[in-house]
């Protein structure tokens, strides 16, 4: 499994056994559900909110344009991932150089964490404005949704993607009776889906709203995503595969767009229709509902679609970040320790924010997180489409002409978008600021070099006659099977007990691998406070019956033949047996395993993780 992205689900999901095509297709639902929530995450919602209210029904063209290149660049996603079973970061890495592929990294985490910082403040609002939590504290709850995904993902993929359209359902259901109590103006409504842009800070928002729903790790996460699903690799299961996720994807951006137009819509009836053309707030927008609508549970079902759009999204933004980092670096480390990085990531300069600056800024903080995000798409797409576009490696999967011009134009539109904008703020800034030369020094100079990596994640596919693909099983070449395969021996064996159930298999299949000829070490290690402390001079109960145990061990084996020496050493495990191993020079070590829970080994950690990085030879663990 080694490679694998999100390798705890990697093709945990058999379609080929399904018989039926429905229930084939019913089995392949369910990735695009997991996508969708971050289209309408609690930064769709102030983007949504700010465009709704300031100009009413006029960007609803916007909201349309991106879930239609949403669909296409999810599209393309899904590809990828189906066809040559890579993630887009791992894509990425086989691709470009480690310097760029770096680079890459931190802009993706840049926009992870962007993402997760609208879903913090999300959830820390909803909680405020349903229980009246203070929103610091709210912040600090919102760190428990680590712990959530991880029981979710110990569960299976599937139970995941069920909990996720639980909370879509009652997103889409509370605006569905919002928009019943708002009674929008249809015809108002359909002069939205023509497009204009009245002035540049519909620009602004416009793109804040492109940021908002064509997220940059939704593409990463997509294309593992859809890799939790097994079937045949034949052409005709592939074409089948892929035809079944255009569905999934289908119809579950389609549910976003209805969210999203829900809540523009909702903000253009009731607060651009009144006047209130300022609303951005998240907190405002939600006092104001009930004396407009008439109605007080026009306000607790705002907040608790902001709840659970929060608490959804969270979890597809803790796995792009273990996707990307996997990817891009190779680099694996325990997924709970990733997720609970990913998510003080976006807690600190939330808290930050709400402590220095006050409630009233989150909304402002909001939409500048979808505007980061928006400028970090064409890092995205623009490798993405080259990946799906080579022959040489989607073979007859690479996509059509067509297509390719589509994906181009709505690359084309986001860079041309954000590089205006960035132009404009640039400038803005350097106009109004009292020292514009830190602008110079600074900004401009990051602004260039963003600038300078867009061109050559271009540009470099094209000229590169060649892929050189980077192995994720390293030297793979270097295993000569033509040679003669010496016998296998080890003449020097540790075997760690703890004196449980466990040690009877442990030295059972040590004597099966080294018989008679073998030399035999057991090694316990005494873990008492007093142990901790005086280390060999410890006289206790303990220490003294561990070493009975030992003698009753060796005198057993050596009874039936066996060469045996024991070992009793004071402290911890972790150190303790790597330490004893390492200088002994020991063949082969073997340990055993006990099966604890996963809450367990998550809060009391494993001696066997610690001490396999640590040694240098052969691991055996045995069950």
């Amino acid at each position: 499994m080694k490679g694998k992205s999100l390798e705890e689900v990697h093709e945990s999901i058999d379609t080929s056994q399904k018989k039926s095509l429905w229930k084939r297709f019913v089995a392949f639902l369910g990735p695009a559900y997991l996508i969708s929530v971050g289209y309408m995450d609690p930064g769709n919602w102030a983007t949504d909110i700010a465009g709704g209210s300031q100009f009413g029904y006029a960007l609803i063209w916007v909201l349309l344009m991106s879930n239609i290149m949403a669909l296409l660049l999810q599209s393309l996603s899904a590809r990828l991932g189906i066809v040559k079973g890579r993630d887009l970061a791992q894509a990425s890495r086989e691709t470009y150089s480690p310097f760029v592929n770096f680079i890459l990294y931190i802009m993706a985490e840049i926009a992870i964490a962007a993402c997760d910082l609208a879903e913090v403040l999300g959830m820390a609002i909803g909680l405020e404005l349903l229980f009246d939590i203070p929103l610091l504290w709210g912040v600090g709850i919102s760190m428990l949704d680590t712990f959530l995904l991880l029981f979710l993902m110990n569960k299976g993929i599937r139970k995941m993607e069920a909990f996720i359209i639980t909370l879509i359902a009652i997103i889409g259901g509370c605006f569905l009776l919002e928009m019943v109590l708002a009674k929008p103006d249809f015809s108002e409504m359909a002069t939205g889906f023509i497009p204009t842009l009245p002035n540049k800070t519909a620009l602004y928002i416009a793109i804040g709203i492109i940021g908002a729903t064509v997220m940059p790790h939704n593409l990463y996460l997509h294309s593992s995503l859809v890799q939790t699903r097994k079937f045949n690799r034949d052409k005709k299961s592939i074409k089948q595969a892929l035809k079944y996720n255009i569905f999934d994807s289908a119809i579950a951006l389609n549910l976003a767009f209805f969210v999203n137009a829900a809540i523009l819509i909702l903000a253009a009836a009731t607060f651009h229709k009144n006047g209130l053309f300022e609303i951005a707030e998240i907190q405002d927008a939600h006092r104001m509902l009930e004396p407009l609508l008439g109605s007080k549970y026009a306000s607790v079902l705002f907040a608790l679609a902001l709840i659970a759009a929060g608490q959804s999204s969270t979890v597809t933004g803790t796995l792009a970040g273990q996707i990307v980092m996997e990817g891009y670096l190779n680099l694996r480390i325990q997924p709970w320790v990733r997720r609970i990085i990913t998510r003080l990531i976006a807690i600190v300069p939330a808290a930050l924010t709400v402590f220095y600056l006050g409630e009233s800024s989150t909304g402002e903080l909001l939409v500048l997180s979808q505007v980061v995000l928006s400028l970090q798409l064409g890092f995205a797409i623009i490798p993405l489409i080259h990946f799906v576009s080579d022959k040489k490696k989607m073979g007859d999967f690479a996509i059509s002409l067509k297509t390719k011009i589509a994906s181009w134009v709505i690359a084309i539109i986001i860079v041309g978008l954000n590089v205006q904008l960035v132009y404009d703020e640039i400038s803005k800034w350097i106009n109004t600021s009292n020292h514009p030369i830190y602008i110079w020094i600074f900004v401009v100079p990051v602004a260039i070099g963003a600038a300078v990596l867009l061109v050559y994640i271009t540009i470099k596919p094209i000229f590169k006659s060649r892929i050189k693909v980077t192995k994720h099983v390293p030297h793979i070449d270097e295993l000569m099977l033509t040679k003669k395969i010496p016998p296998l021996s080890y003449k020097r064996i540790a075997i760690a007990v703890d004196f449980s159930d466990a040690d009877s298999n442990s030295i059972y299949k040590a004597l099966q691998i080294g018989k008679k000829e073998a030399r035999y070490s057991l090694i316990h290690v005494v873990e008492t406070p007093g142990a901790l402390v005086h280390g060999e001079n410890t006289k206790d109960y303990e220490s003294s019956s561990d070493q009975a145990y030992l003698n009753h061990y060796e005198e057993q084996l050596v009874a039936q033949g066996f060469k045996v020496s024991t070992h009793l050493r004071f402290g911890s495990p972790k150190k303790e047996i790597p330490a004893l191993v390492n200088k002994a020079e020991y063949d082969l070590l073997i340990m055993g395993a006990h099966g604890h829970s996963w809450f367990k080994d998550m809060v009391l950690g494993t001696t066997i993780d610690t001490v396999r990085h640590k040694v240098k030879v052969p691991v055996m663990i045995v069950k």
